[in-house]
């Protein structure tokens, strides 16, 4: 059983003391961060089966490499620059297999998408707004999928990983503005892309 103890310390420090010897240290790790960099490569890759390999060699790679960790750097960000970079491999292994994703995010994984889905009025019939949710959940997806590579990358970092976009900056080797602007030009062609269910929901208002 993990001590309870462990859960208040950093990631760094958990790092530090399973470098020492503490294995809980890293099953904290572990659970802190499995499913965000599952989501995180499932979305890259677009295969569970694939995600979950990758998973399995992300963490492998932290174990391997732990010792040239630097406290001067975020675990996080290092965790996902390794993440990242077995996903550029993957694509680039799989540039010829590459298909549309059949998931959908969850609403809470893209901002504004409760928000627009909301705005169906709740006196509109039960089937009808369960319909427009539906569709809307779709079309985020599809939209995702339709992103500049560039720009969907920096928009599932931030906004299903919720890395700042200094720590974006690090991981894929550009600086801050240059993400700054990619993740703008992601809002400004999502926006454009869902506005037809925005008009319909005032409609039905």
């Amino acid at each position: 059983m993990v001590s309870s103890t462990l859960e208040e310390h950093s990631d760094e420090d958990l790092l530090d003391r399973y470098k020492a010897g503490d294995e809980q240290a890293f099953e904290v790790l572990l659970r802190r961060y499995r499913t965000k960099v599952f989501n995180f490569l499932l979305r890259s890759v677009r295969d569970p089966s694939r995600a979950e390999d990758l998973l399995q060699e992300v963490f492998l790679r932290v174990v391997h490499r732990c010792e040239h960790f630097e406290r001067r750097a975020k675990f996080s960000t290092w965790l996902y620059t390794i993440a990242r970079n077995l996903c550029v491999d993957a694509s680039r292994k799989m540039i010829h297999r590459r298909h549309r994703s059949l998931d959908a995010p969850a609403r809470s994984d893209l901002d504004g998408s409760e928000a627009l889905v909301e705005r169906v009025p709740s006196g509109a019939p039960q089937t009808d707004r369960d319909a427009i949710a539906q569709q809307l959940r779709g079309q985020i997806a599809a939209a995702i999928e339709e992103l500049p590579s560039d720009q969907r990358e920096v928009f599932l970092m931030r906004q299903l990983q919720g890395l700042a976009f200094k720590d974006i900056a690090t991981v894929i080797g550009v600086p801050e503005n240059t993400v700054k602007s990619r993740m703008r030009y992601a809002l400004e062609r999502l926006q454009h892309a869902l506005s037809e269910y925005d008009d319909y929901a005032r409609k039905l208002s």
